[in-house]
């Protein structure tokens, strides 16, 4: 396990933290089955408590505190729990209710264990509110007790994710608990610092931007796990849009919110509730429309939600971004700014680096541990939103290029190695995922020196053309099989409908006598099938016996799989065309009803073939003809500058 964070969201897997931090500290969780401790056979008296406690048996648990109201202090356990911690930690509110009911004394509540954990602590492991309250409500102190790790109760909280219960504890928790570390306790500024990072993670962005307002220092801070709000937010991609994968539709309803923020940096209610209002300017009855639709379906309530901390996200940020021109190298090194953009790259979220580059265009000459800056490493990390930032770049732009790396490898040589995994994925079938590693590799090497299309590199002795063919050679073997396998099913198909429509050319129905348009009509679409199919069918048969060159997966084999899967659509609909006028015809106009069954049945199939299919050669199509993977400015936006700085 990682840390004490432990975030089943895999938060935690910076490959760029030192190691020591991983290994400080203990998860709470293996101290929480630390903490239940075992409990004294030799006392049976204490063991009917904590069976009763455990089982959340209320009403003997009443009678044996009626009859023995000293247990209310009694250790139950080796580790020195009490009743109000063992009823904590089981979870059974009514129990908790009244224990605290009988408890006279509030400061009894914050005796800890020998873990060092109090009853609200265990309360913040377990995540209710209800229980949490209770406690708070008969001894506010609780809040600022810490654990034995210096955690106080909205800390540990974070830790397991409980958000209901962090928003609660931030309402009640002094903020002075919270201010950064002076020289006096050091660990006060740990808990705000954790806090910050863990908000970040579990989207309490509210919080998280209401404590940066306050105290600018605590984005810089480092927490108990090393880690820093600016590195937190890098590591977060659905704190931002580009992370967020939107269906058409919500992309709409997205686009339809407009939130404008009140500047309530000094006003916030319960700490941190920023308000938010809607402008009044033509979007407003779209927005008033979708405000009161949000609490009607929930897809729209989470859009408008996700938007909502998109918004306190990018303040975050924009709170961050004023800080670091006023930081030094040795701050910004302190800050995690250097390992945060490389982080923000890896995660593609191009609006970060576009943020912290308007702030500090600076950045664009940092690098890492390798020598890579952040275009190379962008181009390494098949990033295309981020690499696409290069071309606003002007005059600097052929000197990010034209670097290389400390082993030799220049920008061609980085697109010439094979994409991650994790990106090459999200492109369906090897062929095209072949293709867009071809596209890479062909816009880097027409932003490259020509000599660096020829240099070598130090660790494999190779130029960018050899090294692309070498680290490709297992794409380039499942794109030739997974374009044959598709080939050789549709020229079955293909073969079929030729037979199919080359006999009934020649064996016309009777009933056409005295129909010449139905006739026309049955021709013309069992000729189109008849030549569809057999361009479909010549189509496939290039492929089967193409040589599957790199290059040949850039044009070439897509454009015969678009014309040989649109052909082979084309064929099977007037096939199905020239079907229902023969089943019209050839039956009487008295019983012609019956065809109407079969009419809805025969348009299945090329239903069927366009669902399944259609989608894949719209994703050819587009990859090949149109593939906006690079948002490079255009002839006419270049000459629209021209002209109006002329």
């Amino acid at each position: 396990m990682d840390t004490e964070k432990g975030y089943p969201r895999g938060f935690r897997g910076d490959s760029l933290r030192p190691e020591t931090s991983r290994t400080s500290f203990r998860s709470d969780s293996m101290q929480l089955d630390e903490a239940q401790g075992e409990i004294p056979q030799e006392n049976s008296t204490n063991l009917f408590l904590f069976k009763n406690i455990d089982s959340g048996n209320l009403e003997a648990t009443k009678e044996f505190l009626d009859r023995n109201p000293e247990a209310l202090n009694a250790s139950l356990t080796s580790n020195e729990d009490r009743p109000i911690h063992k009823a904590v930690l089981s979870g059974h509110i009514k129990i908790v209710e009244e224990i605290i009911r009988r408890i006279h004394d509030p400061e009894v509540l914050k005796m800890k264990n020998d873990n060092g954990y109090t009853a609200l602590t265990y309360a913040a492991t377990g995540g209710i509110v209800r229980i949490a309250e209770c406690l708070v409500n008969k001894c506010p102190g609780l809040v600022s007790v810490r654990n034995a790790k210096e955690h106080i109760p909205i800390v540990v909280a974070s830790l397991y994710g409980h958000e209901d219960l962090v928003r609660y504890l931030y309402d009640h928790t002094p903020l002075s608990d919270l201010e950064p570390s002076d020289e006096s306790d050091e660990h006060k500024g740990k808990n705000g610092a954790m806090l910050v990072t863990n908000c970040i993670v579990d989207g309490l962005y509210g919080i998280a931007l209401d404590l940066i307002q306050r105290y600018p220092k605590l984005a810089y801070t480092r927490d108990s796990d090393n880690d820093t709000a600016i590195i937190a937010l890098a590591q977060t991609p659905s704190a931002f849009p580009s992370g967020a994968h939107l269906a058409f539709w919500q992309r709409w309803i997205y686009s339809c919110i407009h939130l404008e923020k009140i500047n309530n940096r000094h006003e916030v209610l319960n700490h941190h509730n920023h308000q938010y209002k809607k402008p009044q300017d033509h979007h407003w009855y779209q927005e008033t429309l979708l405000k009161q639709l949000k609490f009607l379906f929930p897809h729209i309530r989470r859009i408008y939600k996700l938007k909502v901390g998109h918004a306190r996200a990018k303040e975050i940020l924009d709170c961050i971004c004023q800080e670091i021109p006023n930081m030094d190298v040795t701050q910004q090194k302190d800050a995690g700014l250097n390992q945060a953009l490389f982080k923000a790259v890896e995660n593609g979220i191009v609006e970060y680096i576009e943020e912290v580059m308007k702030h500090y265009p600076d950045i664009v000459w940092f690098k890492d541990s390798y020598g890579l800056n952040l275009f190379f490493y962008a181009v390494s990390q098949r990033q295309e939103k981020i690499f696409s930032l290069i071309y606003n770049m002007g005059a600097k732009k052929n000197i990010l290029a034209t670097a290389w790396d400390k082993l030799h490898n220049n920008m061609l040589h980085h697109a010439a190695y094979r994409a991650p995994a994790s990106r090459l994925n999200l492109i369906p079938g090897a062929a095209l995922q072949m293709q867009r590693e071809l596209q890479w590799f062909k816009e880097v090497e027409r932003l490259v020196q020509p000599k660096h299309r020829k240099m070598v590199n130090l660790k494999q002795k190779k130029t960018p053309q050899a090294l692309f063919k070498d680290q490709h050679k297992d794409l380039v073997d499942q794109g030739e099989k997974w374009m044959k396998e598709t080939a050789t099913s549709c020229t079955v198909v293909a073969a079929l409908i030729t037979t199919m429509m080359f006999s009934s050319a020649f064996t016309v129905p009777a009933g056409y006598d005295n129909k010449h348009t139905l006739l026309m009509v049955f021709i013309i679409s069992d000729a189109i099938s008849l030549f569809t199919s057999c361009m479909s069918l010549l189509m496939f048969l290039g492929i089967l016996k193409s040589r599957y060159r790199e290059e040949d997966f850039l044009r070439s084999l897509p454009t015969k799989l678009i014309v040989g899967l649109a052909s082979l659509f084309l064929s099977m609909a007037t096939m199905i065309v020239s079907f229902v006028l023969t089943l019209v015809v050839l039956l009487r106009d008295d019983v012609r009803w019956i065809s109407a069954p079969f009419i809805l049945l025969a348009m299945v199939p090329v239903g069927m073939f366009g669902v399944l299919q259609f989608p894949v050669l719209l994703e050819i199509f587009c990859s090949t003809y149109c593939p906006r993977v690079f948002d490079k400015p255009s002839q006419s936006r270049r000459m629209f500058k021209f002209w109006s700085r002329c």
